[in-house]
């Protein structure tokens, strides 16, 4: 789906983030909503070798992947018309050119009551792409995440950002693969011992 094609004919566009984009979206929107898509359960099975990890050692960051049985929760993001087509630029470079992300759109529900679904675009890694890591246990995950950093910083502050926001946004939402491996990273660097590079604006 290319950029152009998104934008024809919409007066706002809204976006779906389910990993980085839930603190760090950086680009204008007018609204945030905190829901979920359907249809989908996360999992830390894409590589990293720019923002979270590099050639020698990849990151690992989430992805979607497709399970009628799941949901996954993230934050939505209405952009107004005006910088619908500066913002699908930005995220082309970030999430399609350096992540290897493709887009699709999908029924976002909000957490509040008093708004129905939208039709919002995802950026999900499949696994046609070359950095496309797969399936491991929790703990392999967590040990590749624990020595893994990148230009934007270190694994650990990708996973630890984003069991914070669950925990704060979502608190009712067991995401037990997520929680699992922020356990088995915590495991062998406690809080107190982790990097600063990796607790950076935690």
């Amino acid at each position: 789906m290319k950029p152009r094609d998104i934008v024809n004919g919409k007066n706002s566009l809204w976006i779906f983030g389910y990993g980085s984009l839930v603190w760090k979206p950086d680009f204008a929107y007018k609204k945030r909503k905190v829901g979920y898509i359907k249809g989908y359960k996360r999992r830390f099975w894409h590589g990293d070798d720019f923002h979270r990890g590099d050639k020698e050692k990849p990151g690992r960051v989430v992805t979607l992947v497709e399970d009628q049985e799941a949901s996954t929760w993230g934050v939505a993001y209405e952009v107004p018309e005006s910088h619908i087509e500066e913002s699908l630029q930005y995220l082309n470079t970030r999430e399609v050119m350096l992540g290897g992300y493709t887009t699709k759109m999908v029924e976002f529900v909000p957490k509040e009551k008093s708004h129905g679904p939208l039709l919002a675009l995802v950026y999900i890694a499949t696994s046609d792409n070359p950095i496309y890591l797969g399936p491991a246990s929790d703990v392999e995950i967590a040990a590749q995440i624990s020595i893994s950093s990148g230009k934007t910083g270190h694994n650990i502050e990708y996973l630890l950002r984003l069991a914070e926001f669950m925990r704060l946004c979502c608190p009712e939402v067991e995401d037990g693969h997520l929680f699992s491996i922020e356990a088995a990273v915590l495991k062998n660097f406690p809080r107190g011992e982790i990097t600063p590079s990796a607790k950076t604006s935690l």
